[in-house]
């Protein structure tokens, strides 16, 4: 029986089969999904920032984006993933509030994307695929399976994707 395990706003969690990781309302926030097809481990994070400000701001570290993917691939290298078969996906980071800004790139949800695609470029961890931008929120569900990631849009897109 597939066990569904929750991933609240700034967590991560990493699971093995048959479990499926799922993370609810994101909008400006990104979530991070790592994969090792062949050891069939994986982890998911619900990241609400970019990079911590201030060295305070590390109290729970999985709230930024870069930290949470550190953390992310270190847990699973400790579980037995191997770095070079890692690859991730990332969605949300969506600008909900595009009218009210000046600067839509410089919104939260435009950064949180840079910044993912930053961090997982330093570390050498190819970026599959991504369902990120617009201005709708999504719920992203994670089966560690087949490392299929299923994206659902919260008004403003028709249907499911999988990626």
């Amino acid at each position: 029986m597939t066990e569904r395990l929750s991933v609240g706003i700034s967590e991560f969690r990493i699971a093995v089969p048959p479990a499926k990781l799922v993370t609810y309302g994101l909008g400006s926030c990104l979530a991070i999904a790592l994969y090792d097809p062949e050891f069939r481990i994986g982890g998911l994070a619900h990241t609400l920032l970019p990079s911590p400000r201030h060295a305070a701001d590390n109290a729970r570290p999985a709230k930024f984006v870069d930290a949470a993917i550190e953390l992310m691939i270190n847990d699973l290298l400790a579980r037995g993933a191997a770095r070079e078969r890692l690859g991730a996906k990332i969605f949300g980071g969506a600008n909900m509030f595009e009218p009210l800004l000046g600067d839509p790139d410089n919104a939260v949800g435009p950064r949180n994307i840079r910044s993912a695609r930053e961090t997982l470029a330093v570390l050498g961890i190819p970026l599959l695929a991504e369902d990120v931008g617009g201005n709708f929120g999504r719920t992203v569900e994670f089966d560690i399976a087949s490392g299929e990631v299923r994206v659902k849009a919260v008004r403003g897109r028709e249907g499911e994707i999988i990626f």
